[in-house]
């Protein structure tokens, strides 16, 4: 949709901002009015917010735009041949980890969630298992890249150590969830794509 990608040129300042900001509001992130406002008039989606009281978080910011952008491009064209109620709904919290837990390498920290979750046709589960593949793409050729979610991947998992999960939820949503440290303990180095 070429209009969220001339709203991104207006956030151009910010989008490219490639250096960890401490205590960055988190909001400015997920809250672009413009974008969220041409969301629902431009395209006829409904979007629900439910935003929690978020910290400031360090993150780089200009990487974690582009997540949130690249998630919610995907929700828009999987709403694209929807009948009505097309829905959009972005939900935000903090998490509190149990600190015995240790899934990865680093210790759990309380993270700030965003879920983003649409009422599209859903996710096959053989896509689900490719989804953060470099260049896989279930769009046809000429419309997408395959590279949007593999990206998101790397920035949120290794540049931010947080979590990115793709679900199908109680309500029969497919959801996006992700995970991002309060506070960077280490510095994530320098993200390479290749």
């Amino acid at each position: 949709y070429i209009g969220i990608y001339q709203l991104k040129s207006k956030y151009n300042n910010v989008w490219n901002e490639n250096i960890l900001t401490f205590e960055f509001d988190f909001y400015s992130i997920i809250l672009m009015g413009d974008v969220l406002e041409h969301i629902e008039e431009e395209q006829g989606i409904e979007l629900i917010k439910d935003y929690g009281k978020l910290p400031r978080v360090e993150c780089y910011a200009g990487q974690l735009n582009q997540v949130f952008m690249n998630i919610l491009s995907n929700a828009i064209d999987a709403l694209e041949n929807q009948p009505e109620p097309r829905i959009i709904k972005i939900s935000t919290d903090v998490v509190h980890p149990d600190s015995r837990e240790m899934k990865g390498k680093y210790p759990p920290l309380d993270q700030v969630r965003i879920i983003i979750r649409d009422n599209g046709p859903g996710i096959e589960e053989k896509v689900k298992n490719r989804l953060f593949d470099p260049f896989f793409t279930t769009k046809p050729v000429g419309k997408g890249t395959g590279l949007g979610l593999s990206i998101s991947y790397k920035i949120v998992v290794e540049q931010h150590r947080g979590d990115i999960l793709c679900y199908r939820d109680q309500d029969n949503f497919t959801v996006f969830e992700v995970s991002i440290p309060i506070f960077q303990k280490q510095q994530p180095t320098e993200l390479v794509l290749d």
